[in-house]
């Protein structure tokens, strides 16, 4: 059989010896099977790829199967026999053969039937073997590579992505870890395909600022920064902070590998901060450098149109170093929390009031005049006179002493206000206490 094909050219010169050099060299061996004897007859080049002599490998077909794998058997040969049905254009498959020295090297067989006869009955066929253990190899450390990467990202709090954005608009992420359903209540498979299902969870407020950040990156190729909110069925409203860098594909679009991470509980500690550095930790009500800054503000529309009127109004607590010193401090501290909360009831959403002291208080009432200011004052000193802290056993009836001053648009500074307000309070206490004093227009 071996006369009637190429596996004797490894013996010629010429061409055909020149080509058997050439697929010796590429790790590929030759096969010729007559399929009504059985026998196989094998190049030098396949058995020397096992690393078998010339006369160490007998030509039955039976005996070729010996060395498959296995756990590879049975999809060889049915693979085999599908082609030889004619089921299939060829034969090809990926398995495993025993070497000489009982190691296993993966293999890419293919093959095709050169001879039928008038029924279609398989008769001959030929085929090459191609050793691909190395690829298998490397295959394999590259899949070991990708679950790890895919492991390590999706274990890590927020999303690692890829986000790609074509020439004609088309918007998705190629890649994206576990931390997407978390992050934008949705699954990489449907990231993957579009990018709707993330800009749906995005605050309607943020929407916007999102799409032209990422449009002034795409065009700038700079870095894509951003703090947004995400609206989710499941957790309510999130903070995100996204950061990606940009990189331009040979077609115009854009791709951006990135991180996004969930910040909503820096967010919650940083509004805990401010309101920290600007609220009283007693009462509640904004400190003095807080409310001192909305003064500086109301000043600024008095003077910028002289028909606003604003008032300022000082409160002091009467007697309040009595209290302390019959009831103890932890009565103080109730009766302070309560008047704070008494004034707060009494304001709108425009005015703001303020601990300025010990037990001072000052308001400021946006458009309003002395006569309403007036009138605010006494509805704030007829309710505390008229409901007393209650401590323990105790009842403690507390009175204030109220001045009230303008806003005028010559002030220089917000002292100017403060000062008649503070002058018109003392004249209160001087009169007797629990009184409004109101000071030259």
């Amino acid at each position: 059989m071996a006369s009637d094909g190429f596996l004797d050219s490894e013996d010629e010169g010429g061409d055909d010896a020149l080509l058997a050099l050439a697929i010796a060299g590429s790790g590929t061996g030759i096969w010729d099977r007559d399929i009504r004897s059985g026998v196989i007859h094998y190049s030098r080049a396949w058995k020397a790829m096992l690393g078998y002599a010339e006369d160490e490998i007998t030509n039955r077909i039976e005996d070729s199967y010996t060395r498959v794998h296995p756990d590879d058997l049975q999809m060889v040969k049915a693979r085999i026999e599908a082609h030889l049905l004619n089921h299939t254009p060829m034969y090809e498959v990926e398995h495993r053969l025993r070497c000489k020295d009982g190691r296993y090297k993966w293999v890419l067989s293919r093959g095709k039937v050169a001879l039928r006869d008038a029924n279609g009955n398989a008769l001959r066929m030929a085929g090459v073997t191609t050793d691909i253990t190395d690829t298998v190899a490397l295959s394999e450390k590259l899949r070991q590579s990708a679950e790890l990467l895919t492991s390590l990202t999706d274990e890590i709090p927020g999303v690692v992505y890829q986000y790609s954005e074509t020439p004609d608009g088309r918007k998705c992420f190629p890649y994206a870890s576990a931390g997407i359903a978390d992050i934008f209540g949705t699954t990489p498979q449907r990231a993957a395909d579009s990018a709707a299902s993330v800009e749906a969870a995005i605050h309607p407020d943020d929407f916007d600022s999102y799409r032209a950040s990422l449009a002034l990156s795409a065009s700038t190729l700079e870095r894509w920064h951003l703090e947004f909110r995400v609206v989710l069925p499941v957790f309510g409203e999130r903070w995100c902070q996204g950061d990606a860098r940009p990189h331009r594909l040979p077609d115009g679009g854009t791709l951006w590998y990135g991180f996004i991470a969930d910040i909503t509980e820096r967010k919650h500690i940083e509004a805990a901060l401010r309101d920290a550095a600007s609220t009283d930790f007693l009462t509640g009500l904004p400190n003095r450098r807080h409310f001192m800054a909305r003064m500086e503000q109301e000043l600024a529309r008095v003077q910028r149109d002289g028909r606003v009127r604003n008032t300022v109004m000082m409160f002091d607590l009467d007697h309040f170093k009595l209290i302390n010193d019959l009831h103890g401090h932890a009565a103080g501290d109730e009766v302070l929390k309560h008047f704070a909360r008494m004034l707060h009831q009494e304001l709108r959403k425009v005015d703001a009031a303020g601990r300025i002291g010990g037990e001072e208080f000052a308001v400021v009432l946006a458009g309003a005049d002395t006569e309403h200011a007036q009138a605010f004052a006494e509805r704030v000193r007829g309710r505390l006179a008229a409901l007393p802290v209650r401590v323990g056993v105790h009842t403690i009836n507390v009175t204030v002493s109220v001045g009230v001053a303008a806003m005028r648009p010559l002030d220089l500074s917000i002292n100017s206000s403060l000062s008649r307000a503070d002058t018109a309070l003392y004249h209160a206490k001087e009169l007797g206490r629990n009184r409004i004093e109101m000071a030259p227009e």
